[in-house]
């Protein structure tokens, strides 16, 4: 009996063992990324001369959207078809590169999280934008996953700490700022009732102008770690969830919002996806 104690005792703890290393894991991965290859591999892309053309950037190497991803891909297309756009979907990192960025009116982090640029990527992307070009960043393109100081500065202009998980998603308002640029504010409403997973930073953004809030008093902000309760870090009622800015020549759109599938089948989150390369691009 004392053997199969033993064994008892020890397999138990190999599985406590296992299951704290997968935490472990688990918790490096969103906040780090694994180690990947990166694509140097220019693609081949035939750009019509008569549209303007849009990068949507889906490579993720910490945690993955993947139904918003999914379910975002085909709404691209139909925005890109409204307006008469050429839109270019991958997955791969070699397209980052002088020649063939400039050939785009706008660039998409489509929830790519991780590190998924190298240097010289990173590099061109940066030139890129400060050269006259866009870039948009949606839901998890704001995470802490990306561990690049340019990128936290001129498209997010603060840190994100955590969100919410505690009740997970929510509902609330989302309210469009009055103080907007026209294009922006196109068709759509004051306000609208969205659920999302929201992000909670550590400090309201710098140097950049509101497209839209939601009352952060109205939300539950529990987050995944037991010292994440009821942490706003200042956000309070006034949380903005899309923000813009000009980098240089060039500009910057970031939405905290786009975790699930069902966001884009939201028409107002539709609008202000739509408003935001309307307005890059002009």
């Amino acid at each position: 009996m004392k053997k199969i104690g033993k064994i008892i005792l020890w397999s138990l703890l190999g599985l406590l063992l296992l299951f704290g290393a997968a935490i472990g894991v688990f918790f490096y991965k969103i906040k780090y990324g694994f180690p990947v290859s990166y694509e140097t591999e220019k693609p081949v892309i035939e750009f019509p001369q008569s549209q303007a053309a849009i990068l949507v950037f889906s490579k993720t190497t910490a945690f993955r959207h993947s139904e918003s991803i999914e379910a975002s891909l085909p709404v691209f297309t139909e925005i890109a078809r409204r307006n008469g756009w050429f839109v270019y979907q991958t997955e791969e990192g070699g397209v980052f590169n002088e020649e063939q960025l400039k050939q785009f009116k706008a660039i998409i982090f489509n929830n790519s999280t991780g590190r998924v640029l190298n240097e010289a990527q990173q590099q061109a992307l940066s030139q890129y934008v400060e050269a006259g070009g866009s870039l948009l960043g949606i839901h998890g393109a704001g995470d802490n996953s990306h561990h690049w100081p340019w990128y936290e500065t001129h498209l997010l202009g603060t840190l994100f700490s955590h969100h919410s998980l505690n009740p997970h998603l929510q509902k609330t308002e989302v309210h469009l700022e009055t103080a907007v640029d026209p294009t922006l504010a196109r068709q759509l409403p004051s306000s609208w009732v969205h659920e999302d997973e929201w992000y909670v930073f550590f400090s309201q953004p710098k140097d950049v102008q509101v497209v839209s809030y939601i009352n952060g008093d109205k939300i539950i902000p529990n987050g995944n770690l037991l010292w994440m309760r009821d942490k706003n870090f200042g956000m309070g009622p006034y949380h903005p969830v899309a923000w813009y800015r000009t980098v240089g020549k060039g500009k910057t759109f970031y939405t905290s919002m786009g975790h699930s599938q069902k966001v884009w089948q939201n028409a107002a989150f539709v609008r202000l996806v739509e408003n935001a390369l309307q307005w890059s691009i002009q």
